[in-house]
């Protein structure tokens, strides 16, 4: 049974979870950007009542909650960011720390875990940032941000405790990770 573009769409933006260009959606679902806009629009239709929408700028779109929700989706969010730190939390943070620049695939193979909802809890506290791989621009990168080091007192990455001895030990798992493939 083939599921309909528009539901396709709508999978991969849920999945994505951050903004998506037409073209890309294009050259992911392998059909024209004419078809692309086609299902947005009735992506956008269906969604109507519901509680996401569809959200549009340029040629980018992401699913986004709809203006009823907000409020409730805010007291959720200031609820996760005043618990404290969780043990799988802190080690994640520790891993962007160390790495300064480290994958979600990469922080998955250290940890052994998925981290994609420690990650999303971590940008949504403003500890740490996405940005886009130097060597390759389809790659993000999650790096601490300014305020996270200022928090921890330290004003270079490479000033934290044993910082030499840990980027050592975990580029030598993700190394490991790599020749094994």
């Amino acid at each position: 049974m083939a599921i309909e573009l528009e539901s396709q769409i709508e999978g991969l933006l849920f999945y994505k979870g951050e903004d998506v260009s037409i073209k890309k959606l294009s050259e992911l679902l392998n059909v024209s950007e004419e078809s692309i806009n086609v299902s947005l629009n009735a992506l956008e239709h269906s969604l109507l009542g519901r509680g996401l929408v569809l959200v549009r700028k340029d040629d980018r779109v992401v699913l986004g909650i709809t203006a009823e929700l907000s409020s409730l989706i805010e007291s959720i969010r200031k609820e996760e960011i005043s618990k404290d730190l969780s043990k799988a939390t802190l080690e994640t943070l520790s891993i962007i720390l160390y790495k300064n620049g480290v994958s979600r695939s990469e922080i998955d193979y250290i940890r052994g875990v998925n981290s994609s909802f420690i990650l999303r809890n971590l940008l949504v506290r403003g500890l740490v940032e996405k940005v886009a791989d130097s060597n390759d621009n389809r790659k993000i990168l999650y790096r601490p941000t300014f305020e996270t080091l200022t928090y921890m007192n330290v004003t270079r990455v490479n000033e934290l405790p044993n910082y030499d001895q840990i980027v050592s030990s975990l580029t030598s798992v993700i190394n490991q990770n790599v020749n094994n493939e």
